[in-house]
């Protein structure tokens, strides 16, 4: 059962830090392996590495195969919206773009989360607060988008791509919720949508890449594909749900502001990337979007006008 909100503890918050590091990790990790692998072998390897790990600690993860070879099916399109899709759309968009202005994108997830709810659940209807955060983070992804021309380095396709992996995202987000009802953990939920975007990627890496007549890939790239598959998928879906079963969904979410700032960092530092003026601003756009949907910035409006009337009295 996933906790109600709540401040988090230390502890919470140095996983989340971690968590942070290992999702916007991710992205920098693709940066260095799209330099000398095709995407679909990318992909490839990051879900069957993360599956291979989490059947291999199934047993101290508390993961029962009866149950994920009983929901095998809904666990296969889980896999194709929540991994196999967004997973390629990302790396195929990285092939152009920077690792930071792809982590910015993928950001906008939660907005497409609330504005999709809202037309396919009977529960999470937009509200004002909602509507005027996704309204804000929208205005973010303009922001973003804006500018094309003779002198951007950025195609639109790809940031297209990596806007597209976010909506696929949102979609699995709200369909991956039936699995509670189902009785299925969350680590089973984890480990069954990875084995199945497996099954899905990698004969499309054998019969489309074909990765053994392309160069060797040098230790740097086979090194990121391990960090992709072990740190930034398995350890991170392990991480992700303690923090969700503790501190709740709501504080969790601090992560998709989290990980941008890491990806930047990392390819700013170790890639070389530079990213423009506008892609700072969409993030802080998206950023403000973001915590006015799940009621961050209203408390602390909220708060700092009830102290500064404690002050004047």
């Amino acid at each position: 059962m996933i906790a109600p909100q709540r401040p988090m503890t230390a502890r919470e918050w140095g996983l989340l830090l971690l968590l942070s590091l290992l999702w916007g990790g991710s992205f920098f990790f693709v940066g260095v392996a799209v330099k000398t692998l095709p995407p679909f072998t990318i992909v490839a390897a990051r879900v069957s590495i993360a599956a291979l790990l989490l059947w291999a600690t199934a047993g101290l993860t508390g993961a029962d195969p009866r149950a994920i070879v009983r929901e095998a099916p809904a666990l296969a399109l889980l896999g194709l919206l929540n991994n196999a899709a967004p997973f390629v759309l990302i790396v195929a968009g990285q092939t152009r773009i920077a690792s930071g202005l792809a982590a910015i994108l993928n950001a906008a997830t939660p907005i497409f989360t609330v504005l999709i709810a809202h037309f396919v659940t009977t529960t999470e209807r937009l509200t004002w607060r909602r509507a005027a955060g996704a309204a804000l983070g929208l205005l973010g992804v303009v922001i973003l988008m804006a500018g094309h021309g003779a002198l951007s380095q950025a195609p639109l396709w790809a940031e297209l791509a990596v806007l597209c992996a976010a909506a696929f995202y949102a979609c699995g987000s709200l369909y991956g919720r039936r699995f509670r009802a189902r009785g299925l953990a969350p680590i089973e939920v984890a480990t069954g949508q990875v084995t199945a975007a497996a099954i899905f990627l990698l004969p499309l890496a054998v019969g489309i890449d074909r990765p053994w007549l392309g160069p060797a890939p040098g230790w740097d790239a086979l090194a990121a594909l391990f960090a992709i598959g072990a740190l930034s998928t398995a350890l991170a879906y392990v991480i992700y749900f303690r923090i969700l079963a503790g501190a709740g969904a709501t504080n969790v979410v601090l992560v998709t502001l989290l990980a941008p700032a890491t990806s930047i960092l990392l390819g700013v530092a170790v890639l070389g990337e530079r990213l423009e003026a506008r892609h700072l601003l969409g993030f802080a756009v998206i950023s403000a979007g973001l915590a006015l949907i799940d009621g961050r910035l209203p408390r602390v409006l909220s708060g700092a006008a009830g102290r500064l009337r404690v002050t004047r009295v």
